[in-house]
Order: structure tokens, then sequence, then C-alpha cells
């Protein structure tokens, strides 16, 4: 049987309910499980010790007390979590050798993923409002950016990710799923799970394309305008240093901010297609693997004092200020 004639939904068959989903992951040679096993522990175990050593030179390191800093060390959380809600789970099923995931846990996973890639678009807005502070409006920085105000930030970024990741999970639940069971990808989605339901999806479909709009392009506008504001107040700078210097502390988050967007939107705009691909596992393993890598990377590579404070966790040492 052909993999598309068996993730067909079937016309009149019984309505049976659907007590498990069947992941057929990225490769399907016993050969190249392994290889992907190997390289998936490795990246999990990569991005956990980069996020978490990011985090640990926040809090220990007094020059990174600021609310720059502050949103960065959350950010470090939501990779964490992002790709520990996706990765352990399919390094399992490699070793055992079992694709089958129980309708509740597919459920679960689909709710923690939205929570936080949802929590991230806010957070990263967050993060351009607060470069579009510190550069535009640094006289009024310091009582615009309390830390009662970063706290209120993170929460209300955490409250709107999780009202949209249960919005989502709980109309998920009212599809009928009478059948085909097989997912062609290495996680539980919307996409592919909208591909295998016997009843309407347009209500669901409908939800997401609301919840894009106020999630991803009202974040991205507003993203957009902040660096428009601080692009045009870092270009009036008449010391180049202090232009080099306003432009890196930006660079890191715009490029984080591009892969972030371009994937997402990437993976969510192409409802209509009839089976998912290669292609859609591709933009899952950057979503949830490769970004969540390279930020850590991103935001230390051009930043000493993130560098120093890095070097000081590592080797145990404690700052001079």
């Amino acid at each position: 049987i052909s993999l598309q004639k068996l993730m067909e939904p079937e016309v009149g068959v019984n309505r049976t309910s659907v007590t498990e989903f069947i992941l057929l992951g990225l490769v399907e040679t016993e050969q190249l499980q392994s290889v992907v096993f190997v390289v998936f522990l490795f990246a999990y175990l990569l991005t956990v010790g980069g996020n978490l050593s990011i985090l640990a030179a926040i809090l220990v390191e007094p020059k990174l007390h600021t609310p720059m800093y502050f949103f960065l060390g959350n950010l470090s959380v939501l990779d964490v979590g992002c790709i520990t809600v996706t990765v352990p789970s399919m390094l399992a099923r490699l070793l055992s050798h079992k694709r089958t995931v129980p309708y509740r846990a597919c459920l679960t996973q689909l709710f923690f993923f939205h929570l936080l890639a949802g929590m991230d678009c806010f957070l990263l807005t967050v993060m351009a409002y607060d470069r579009f502070l510190a550069i535009c409006r640094p006289l009024t920085y310091s009582t615009r950016m309390s830390k009662t105000v970063q706290r209120m930030l993170v929460v209300v970024s955490w409250a709107l990710g999780f009202t949209n990741a249960l919005n989502h999970t709980l109309t998920l639940t009212t599809l009928n799923f009478c059948g085909p069971n097989v997912i062609n990808h290495f996680y539980c989605d919307l996409p592919q799970l909208f591909q295998l339901s016997c009843s309407s999806t347009q209500l669901n479909e409908l939800l997401l394309f609301v919840a894009a709009a106020f999630m991803a392009v009202t974040p991205l506008v507003l993203i957009t305008v902040s660096y428009a504001h601080v692009a045009a107040a870092v270009l009036q700078i008449r010391s180049v240093e202090g232009r080099k210097k306003a432009f890196s502390t930006c660079g890191s988050h715009l490029t984080v901010v591009c892969l972030f967007y371009g994937t997402g939107i990437f993976n969510y705009m192409r409802l209509g297609s009839e089976e998912s691909s290669d292609k859609d596992k591709g933009v899952g393993v950057f979503n949830t693997v490769i970004n969540p890598m390279l930020n850590p990377l991103i935001y230390s590579l051009r930043n000493p004092d993130v560098q120093g404070a890095l070097w000081r966790v590592l080797v145990g040492k404690q700052s001079l200020t």
C-alpha cells in the first residue's frame, strides 16, 4: 500500500475513534535512523547546554542584569522547552522502533508546542520594543522598562501564548478521526492532523488564520516599526563606534526574528497542500531544532559581555564587577 493511499481518508468507513497516531519520522531505513538518532541527540544536548549556559551567565553576571538580558534569559528557557517538547519523544521512538503515539499524548505535544511558539512571537516583539526604548527614548528608558514592567510583559506573553494553544487544542478535540492515522512528520502539529480529519476543518483553519494574523503578522509589524525608528536614530549618531555598537545589539535580535518568522510563515501558510512533504519535515527541524540551537550562538557571537560571562561560568570564576 502506497504512503499516499494509506494516509487518505476513506469514503464510507465507520467513524471509529482513533486512539493513536503513527508518526513516520524523518527517515525509514534503519541505517539512517541510527544516524538521525546520534545527530539529534547531539543537537539536543548542545541546544540545552548552550541555552542553559546563557541563562546561567545572565544570572551570575551583574553586567547582564538589564532588561535586554532578562528577556534573553526567558528566550533561552523557551528554546529549551521547544526542543524538549519534540526531540526526546522522537529519540525514544527511534530507540524503541515504535512509531505510535497515543491521541492524548499527541494533543499534549501540540498544546505545549503552540504555547511556546506563541510565547516566542510576543517575546521577540517585547525585545524589539526594549531596543526601541533603549535607543530612541534613553532618558525615560529606566522608568518605562522597570522590573515591574519587564515581569508584566513576560506574564502577558505567557498568558497570550497559553490562550492561543488552549484554543487550538480544544477546537481540535471537536474533529472526528475515523481511520487514517498516519502522520508524515516527526511530531504532532495542526496542518498534518487537519489532513487526517474526517470532519470539516474550516473552523479550525479559520482560527489558525486569525491566530496567525494576531500572533504573527501584528508582532512582525510592531517589530518592523520599532526597528525602523531604531535605524533612523542610529544613523543620526555621529560616532562610527557608537553606530556599530547600537547596530550590533540589534543585529542578533533581527537575525533570530528573520529565522523564526521565515520558517513559521512557510509552515502555516500552506494549509491547502494535499499531503505532508519532506519540505514540511525540513521546516519542522528548523523550527524545533536548528533555531533553538543557533540562538545562543547568535546572541553571544558579537557580544563581549555575554562571552566574558559565559567564560566565567564555564571556568567557575566570579565577576570582578
